[in-house]
């Protein structure tokens, strides 16, 4: 590593509501290095990187590129200065090709018409460029998410980045697709490019990362070499305390069968069939955990069991009773609660407020629901309590969801599920994207809610979390089980990977349905 590539210097973010997201944050990059960037959910992290990719713009502050004092404004002005981002839901166009996807908008002509042939010659060099060997003829939408990933990044490379902004790079990725990612960031890294790697994987950053920067609350809480810190030191520092990882689970103690799926299919929306026939049981007081590359049916099963898909082939009973037919609203009343992928979309009402969102299940309840009006000082001393209890960072029960960090909106969801007295949970993706704190505490409460006698269902892609709490464990594959687990803690993730990739197929399925 040579030479400061670029420098962030006493940069100053205050949003319109008074929150001081970035409180006179500095920042320094070496060309050829991969620096990773930490911090609890809030911490100001995603603020910095967006004013580093000109969405958001600082009160003050200076950025020096190369040297120079640098004014960023747009999107656009920071690729022009080789600056790219990869976010974490990825921005790909899933019916165009490889090649299209890599030069659109900057699409070489012939005439008014695109050069497909000169698109897919320049794709294709890029690609052997950087030893990505990709098919830039192939439709994304039959990609693997880890190629979705190197075309992501192959598409920033082509627009001249040289320092990539990778938010949450392996959030849905198997260890195989982790692994080979690192080997091609690691080739960047040769190659002279500077990474800013964005993650809540501390193994991972140990892995790959020469630096790290970790924020709290707005601030730099100091730049050390990876190498100085335990993973243990690193959580220590993000969120002031030490993280429990592993956790004493007691014994299980199964109850009554909450829900039962026999023969289920389900189509998206294109017509395509997500769900192949599955049967499984999940009963009161245990975890059933599914594990899976994105994309392979978890999305549409989860759908099905909130309520959401109404339109599926087969049986799915709720303590016995059918649930067809039955609304939402009469699943929820059940006892069923449902933290959904999609937080944006499913999970809350961003332009109302957080005692808006944290009770839209339950202001129909005899404690908050008057003859007339709703019982406002109860609701808002519940909201204070729930703020309090899932450490949710924000000014008040009064503040806009839409203004908090994503891993508070998460803490969010997670406060008006946890706290209906559910009976059965559909978790699909709880912590993901959020702070090793955060994790850990939503982690406990699952397991706690367990213990109580709910019946949940967790659907996740964090390996570590699908292993460490599962009482059973199934994959998913192109719509199927590929694979049950009855002992979890004999699997490794290695193991995991191979049949999430379907290298590995169990064909007996034991463990799945109870006699």
């Amino acid at each position: 590593m040579a030479d400061t590539i670029l420098e962030m210097k006493n940069i100053v973010k205050i949003y319109s509501n008074g929150v001081v997201a970035n409180d006179n944050i500095s920042l320094s990059l070496k060309k050829g290095e991969i620096h990773a960037l930490l911090g609890e959910n809030g911490a100001g992290k995603s603020t910095l990187m967006k004013i580093l990719f000109g969405i958001e713009t600082p009160e003050s502050g200076e950025i020096i590129l190369n040297g120079k004092s640098v004014a960023i404004r747009n999107p656009l002005e920071a690729i022009k200065l080789g600056i790219g981002m990869v976010h974490q839901h990825f921005m790909l166009v899933p019916s165009f090709t490889i090649a299209e996807n890599i030069i659109l908008g900057v699409e070489p002509r012939k005439g008014i018409f695109t050069d497909m042939d000169k698109a897919e010659e320049l794709s294709r060099r890029i690609s052997d460029e950087y030893n990505f060997k990709l098919d830039v003829g192939e439709k994304v939408e039959n990609l693997p998410v880890g190629i979705k990933q190197k075309v992501e990044i192959l598409k920033a490379l082509f627009r001249g980045a040289e320092i990539l902004i990778l938010d949450e790079p392996t959030a849905v990725l198997t260890p195989q697709e982790t692994e080979e990612l690192f080997i091609q960031l690691r080739r960047l890294k040769e190659k002279g490019h500077t990474i800013i790697f964005i993650s809540h994987k501390l193994d991972e950053i140990k892995q790959i990362c020469d630096r790290l920067t970790i924020m709290r609350n707005g601030k730099n809480m100091g730049t050390y070499e990876t190498t100085d810190l335990t993973t243990k030191e690193i959580s220590r520092l993000m969120v002031g305390r030490d993280v429990v990882t592993k956790f004493d689970k007691a014994a299980l103690n199964l109850r009554e069968t909450a829900v039962s799926i026999r023969k289920l299919e389900v189509w998206n929306t294109a017509g395509t069939k997500k769900v192949n026939g599955l049967d499984f049981d999940v009963k009161e007081g245990e975890i059933f955990g599914i594990a899976g590359v994105e994309g392979n049916g978890q999305s549409e099963l989860a759908q099905v069991l909130a309520g959401l898909i109404e339109n599926y082939k087969g049986e799915y009973r709720i303590f016995g009773e059918t649930a067809k037919g039955l609304s939402i609203k009469d699943l929820r009343r059940k006892g069923m609660s449902y933290i959904p992928e999609d937080r944006m979309t499913y999970g809350i009402a961003e332009n109302m407020d957080l005692l808006s969102n944290l009770f839209a299940n339950q202001y129909d309840k005899e404690k908050y629901s008057g003859r007339i009006f709703l019982k406002k000082k109860p609701m808002e001393q519940a909201a204070k309590d729930l703020i309090s209890q899932f450490l949710i960072k924000a000014g008040s029960f009064k503040t806009k969801v839409g203004m908090l960090s994503g891993g508070n909106i998460q803490k969010v969801v997670v406060a008006r599920e946890f706290s209906d007295d559910p009976k059965v949970i559909i978790a699909n993706q709880p912590t993901r994207g959020i702070d090793v704190g955060a994790a850990e505490f939503i982690r406990k409460k699952l397991l706690e809610l367990r213990d109580k006698g709910c019946a949940v269902i967790l659907i996740s892609a964090d390996l570590n979390e699908v292993m460490e709490l599962s009482d059973r464990l199934a994959v998913m594959y192109k719509g199927e089980f590929s694979g049950v687990f009855k002992d979890v803690s004999a699997l490794t993730e290695e193991e995991l990977g191979r049949y999430m990739l379907g290298i590995d197929k169990d064909e007996g399925l034991e463990g799945i349905v109870y006699a």
